[in-house]
């Protein structure tokens, strides 16, 4: 096809394509030298001091030279093939001859790798070869023996040590049983609790019910920590198993009882307890039991009556003093106390009867008389606390008695805000006279320290309680006529 010159200048001017030329900035040759450039300005990013203690590592992390020498082996790749054996006869004793080491001894590697061995360096042209690189975690401040931390080369007693120190150490490793009950011995030994319960935890998870109950029953040690760990995280069914296969009925049972806890409604909480009679407990504990169930159910209809009497406000004690809590599920004290509060007149027949419930489950005088006390004392009913504490002989005479001892009536009564005369009538019923000069002096009982001291007929002691009396009352007069009597022989 025949052009004319001017369309031959116009397809050589338009094509596409570039001819090369020694003077072009973008050839290959440039690149590598703008590289290389950009390799020696990291020097001025470091200290010269750190040379000693920094390797120049390839890409791949093997021993290399310089990068500069790399930069020109690679652009004289196009050399004869002599100069190519020469160069990979120098790699080679690159490799394990220490160099000596230039100024600067950064790399870009260095900053991605970790080191290899130390004054030992390879070219680029042997980073790219199929010789595989050792690589690092990437954690520069560990030491390296601490790499043998992810490795699973750990003994049983290794194991156990690093978990005595705290570190993170997989179990996964130990598959046999043998290895497993190796494993639960050496921390055994150790006597360390936490490391007993995180092999068991292994074990619990790794094993069987049957085989783990086995091997642990001729090891007590670890026993105990199972039966304990159970507890603490409330694994009531494994536990329940576990004393099942060990025949010990007693905390079998105990261990079933305890689960009422996690019952929340009274009648089925009752049920529960019912089924809970006919366990083996102890003769001890089989009186508790019955006597939980019995309160429980007590309890139950003088809840239900006593939240119909309050909703219908015929009852007068409910309208001056107002329920607080709802009774169900208290101790056997609190109930009694409740009863002695709010049913203290009923008859003996009624199951809210405080008379009732003592003769029921047993309660002793004095913690019923120390209930009762307190409950009408708190309703301020003198006449109650009266006749709690009066008794009748043979002959039909009165008297009282206390089997508290007067000495702790006086305290609850005045911590109630009793009236001054009452307190009065209970401190002279004291029979120690130290401690009724005391306690009349404490609450100011007048009259019981005037009286006492002139029974004692000491009358320093008078003299020094005048100092404290009101000036003009009752009390000051009453010391003065004592200390003006002539019928009294004073004994200072």
């Amino acid at each position: 096809m025949n052009r004319t010159k001017g369309d031959e200048e116009e397809y050589w001017n338009s094509s596409k394509f570039k001819a090369f030329t020694f003077d072009d900035d973008d050839d290959e040759l440039s690149q590598l030298k703008e590289s290389k450039r950009a390799v020696n300005s990291l020097r001025d990013f470091v200290d010269d001091d750190d040379d000693d203690d920094l390797e120049r590592v390839s890409w791949s992390g093997e021993p290399v030279g310089s990068i500069s020498w790399s930069i020109k082996e690679t652009a004289s790749n196009s050399g004869s093939n002599h100069e190519r054996e020469q160069l990979k006869n120098r790699n080679s004793f690159s490799s394990y001859a220490q160099l000596p080491k230039p100024a600067s001894t950064y790399s870009l590697s260095s900053f991605f790798r970790g080191r290899t061995r130390p004054g030992s360096f390879q070219s680029l042209s042997d980073a790219l070869s199929d010789t595989p690189a050792k690589s690092y975690a990437p954690e520069l401040g560990r030491p390296k023996g601490e790499y043998r931390d992810y490795s699973n080369d750990w003994s049983p007693s290794d194991t156990v040590q690093r978990l005595r120190k705290g570190k993170v150490c997989s179990l996964e490793r130990f598959r046999s049983l043998q290895d497993k009950l190796q494993l639960l011995e050496e921390a055994v030994s150790m006597h360390d609790g936490n490391v007993i319960t995180a092999v068991l935890i292994f074990l619990k998870r790794t094993l069987s019910k049957e085989i783990l109950f086995r091997e642990l029953e001729v090891r007590q040690v670890a026993l105990r920590h199972l039966i304990h760990f159970l507890k603490e995280i409330g694994d009531q069914k494994l536990l329940l198993d576990l004393f099942r296969f060990l025949d010990r009925t007693e905390e079998l049972a105990l261990t079933h009882y305890r689960e009422h806890l996690n019952i929340q409604d009274p009648e089925k909480r009752k049920e529960f307890l019912k089924t809970c009679i006919g366990l083996p407990f102890s003769a001890e504990d089989s009186a508790h039991i019955q006597d939980h169930y019995t309160l429980l159910e007590r309890q139950i209809i003088i809840e239900a009556n006593d939240r119909h009497l309050e909703s219908a406000g015929q009852t007068e004690i409910f309208r001056k003093h107002p329920r607080k809590a709802s009774i169900l599920n208290m101790p056997l004290v609190t109930t009694l106390f409740y009863s002695c509060f709010y049913h203290y007149t009923e008859a003996e027949g009624t199951f809210s009867s405080p008379v009732n419930l003592k003769k029921t489950f047993k309660i002793p005088d004095k913690q019923y008389v120390l209930t009762a006390l307190a409950a009408r004392a708190k309703l301020r009913a003198w006449h109650d606390v009266d006749a709690l504490f009066t008794t009748k002989n043979w002959l039909g005479y009165t008297k009282k008695r206390a089997p508290i001892g007067f000495h702790r009536v006086v305290e609850i009564l005045h911590k109630n805000s009793a009236p001054v005369q009452i307190l009065q009538e209970y401190v002279n019923l004291v029979e120690d006279v130290d401690t009724k000069l005391n306690l009349a002096t404490k609450f100011k009982c007048h009259d019981v320290v005037i009286d006492t001291c002139r029974d004692l007929k000491d009358r320093q002691q008078l003299l020094a309680y005048r100092s404290k009396v009101d000036k003009g009352s009752a009390e000051e007069e009453k010391i003065d006529a004592i200390l003006n009597s002539s019928q009294i022989r004073w004994k200072n």
